[in-house]
């Protein structure tokens, strides 16, 4: 009787033990490994900013383009002014992409078409400004009082156009832009050297009145054919004569 009591005690002090130790275990278990889609994601995001640098004017900058595009969240960028005496004078131009989230292929896509577009009229060395209207729409005003409008690729995005849709209303064929947005904006300028820009008119917000385009001309209507003339009527053929006995 003893026998079985000093077991049946060992029996439920091995039991109370495994009990605690089980939330030590569930507490230090190794978390699912996301290393690799992460590390893919930050890869792509890095190679999008170093491609894009120059266009963005900094690697700051690039990096705050393509992470706002990507998650569709404001963006903030920055352009550093040399001034007479030597010292820099740092502005900062902040706005939110007129579309959403995209993935890193449309904000490829969406870069180089802004990217093409400003150096169609020979911007190639961008402010923030002049990203920002690239992106978002707006009017570019010029020291010779001229201006430059700009339809925005995000805001002609957001309204429903493809890509190619686009690139087309700007002169451009995709995949001439996706090899080369600033060789083909700058062969649209045709050695057109762009004015500095005096300021820049914002579309304040995606669906702002727009300039509406100009009516088409209606067609000139064209003169009536001359109608032709009536065949004469073919005279009637005479009755045959009865035959013979008839």
């Amino acid at each position: 009787m003893k026998s079985r009591h000093f077991k049946s005690t060992l029996i439920c002090v091995a039991v109370l033990g495994a009990l605690s130790v089980a939330p030590v275990m569930a507490q230090t278990a190794t978390p699912p490994d996301t290393s690799v889609s992460t590390g893919s994601a930050s890869h792509e995001s890095t190679r999008l900013s170093t491609a894009f640098t120059g266009f963005a004017g900094s690697d700051a900058n690039a990096q705050a383009l393509v992470s706002g595009l990507r998650d569709g969240s404001e963006i903030t960028l920055d352009d550093v002014i040399t001034n007479a005496d030597g010292t820099t004078t740092t502005t900062s131009t902040t706005f939110t992409p007129a579309t959403g989230q995209m993935g890193y292929g449309n904000v490829k896509i969406a870069l180089s078409l802004a990217e093409a577009t400003l150096a169609k009229d020979g911007i190639t060395d961008p402010t923030a400004t002049e990203v920002e209207a690239a992106l978002n729409g707006g009017t570019l005003m010029l020291a010779d009082g001229t201006s430059i409008d700009m339809k925005g690729v995000l805001a002609q995005r957001a309204d429903g156009a493809g890509w190619g849709q686009i690139a087309q209303a700007e002169g451009f064929k995709l995949g001439e832009v996706m090899r080369s947005p600033n060789a083909v904006g700058s062969a649209a300028a045709d050695g057109h050297a762009h004015a500095h820009v005096e300021k820049v008119e914002l579309a304040k917000a995606h669906g702002a009145d727009r300039p509406t385009r100009p009516e088409r001309v209606a067609k000139v209507d064209r003169p009536d054919r001359p109608s032709r003339p009536e065949r004469p009527e073919r005279p009637e053929r005479p009755d045959h004569a009865g035959r013979p006995g008839g």
